[in-house]
């Protein structure tokens, strides 16, 4: 279970780079046999594809997981996730490619809001995942960005340009062009069964509504985590170790509390002929969330947050057209227009982002702000620092 993803599409977030706790895992070269190795390495393609490779790989192996096999054992998967994140980062830290904290009970306590609304994010995640096409799942992911705007307007004192704007509005276009498409398709293709069209109609209401979780959990949790990463001063990898360790037990508990374990649904969900296909698809959904993060850190550090932005909207396409290569996912003018919309507006919202940075606050909105106390003001200066 990845934390780093959590935050690759709302945010400019440097993780890399000199000061902020990562080191790359290179040394300085003693041959001249190293060096093609190193320019590779400081190739802005490589890492560029390696993130966007372990994005789609995670999501993929997650839906395949979920919705492949009847797999209701959701507590169970994010366990084994959390559980190999942890061993992998852990052979990382032994063979000195990364490096965290250890750990310390005084700091879990701190951290462990947060943990408990990223088990909230992930497990909604699935939820919404399993109901829904890959698609139209990546184009309701947008709408968590609006809620974290206006998040931080409210208690980070943060404000929303008019372009900033108006990418929210085409996001909103796209999800509802993307539940049209969704709700349109299924009653052509199961109308002749009234039964079936309902049931139908009913599984996406459901994947909606658990969606609409998943964008208020996703934005608490990122809010949050920016509001207590003040207080422990986490790095990434501390971040991400601490996520997964303290939710490992949670998960397990709500598993062996929540889900059904017996051997009638133990089979339903890992039949004998597929059941190595899906403890390997687990194992590496779990793999994948070390390699976004180290990804996203190589990516960071070759090239800038600007671009890593960039990469993070870009990357949606390809996220989504997997859904269409690789699973049921519909192909109609209205789910590939929704996709495209979608696609416009992390765009747009990336150029607004970058615009309100590098530039002077002009054409911000009058309403988007408060006045601020002197407390407030340096509460959020300590934020830009």
């Amino acid at each position: 279970m990845a934390d780093g993803k959590k935050t690759d599409d709302y945010e400019l977030r440097d993780i890399g780079g000199p000061g902020k706790g990562y080191e790359p895992p290179m040394s300085t070269p003693r041959s001249g046999g190293s060096a093609p190795i190193i320019a590779a390495t400081n190739n802005p393609v490589f890492p560029v594809l390696s993130y966007c490779g372990s994005s789609i790989l995670m999501t993929v192996t997650n839906k395949y997981v979920l919705s492949g096999f009847g797999f209701n054992l959701n507590f169970f998967l994010l366990a084994v996730q959390s559980i190999v994140c942890v061993v992998a980062i852990q052979m990382c830290k032994s063979s000195g490619i990364i490096t965290y904290r250890d750990f310390n009970t005084d700091e879990a306590r701190k951290w462990f809001p947060v943990s408990l609304l990223l088990i909230g994010t992930i497990y909604t995640s699935t939820k919404a995942l399993q109901f829904l096409s890959i698609p139209v799942y990546t184009i309701f992911k947008n709408l968590t960005i609006i809620l974290i705007a206006y998040g931080e307007v409210l208690w980070f004192g943060g404000s929303v340009t008019g372009m900033a704007l108006f990418s929210f509005g085409l996001m909103v276009l796209s999800s509802v062009i993307a539940a049209w498409a969704d709700i349109q398709h299924a009653l052509q293709n199961y109308g002749h069964s009234e039964t079936e069209a309902s049931a139908k109609v009913s599984t996406l209401n459901a994947g909606y509504m658990w969606m609409m979780f998943n964008c208020l959990c996703s934005a608490a949790y990122v809010l949050g985590m920016r509001k207590r990463i003040k207080l422990t001063n986490f790095k990434d990898f501390d971040t991400m170790f601490y996520n997964n360790v303290l939710s490992i037990p949670i998960l397990l508990v709500s598993s062996l509390l929540l889900e059904n374990w017996s051997s009638a649904n133990i089979e339903i969900n890992f039949p004998p002929l597929q059941k190595n296909r899906i403890i390997l698809a687990m194992i590496f959904s779990g793999l994948s969330s070390v390699f976004i993060s180290y990804t996203s850190a190589w990516c960071v550090r070759v090239t800038s947050s600007t671009t890593y932005s960039m990469v993070g909207s870009l990357n949606k396409l390809p996220i989504a057209l997997s859904g269409l290569i690789f699973f049921d996912a519909p192909i109609t003018i209205p789910s590939v227009s929704a996709i495209a919309v979608g696609f416009v507006s992390g765009i747009v919202y990336s150029l607004a982002k970058v615009k309100q940075s590098s530039g002077p606050k002009a054409g911000i909105l009058p309403t988007t702000s408060v006045p601020m106390s002197a407390s407030s003001q340096s509460a959020r200066d300590s934020f830009k620092s």
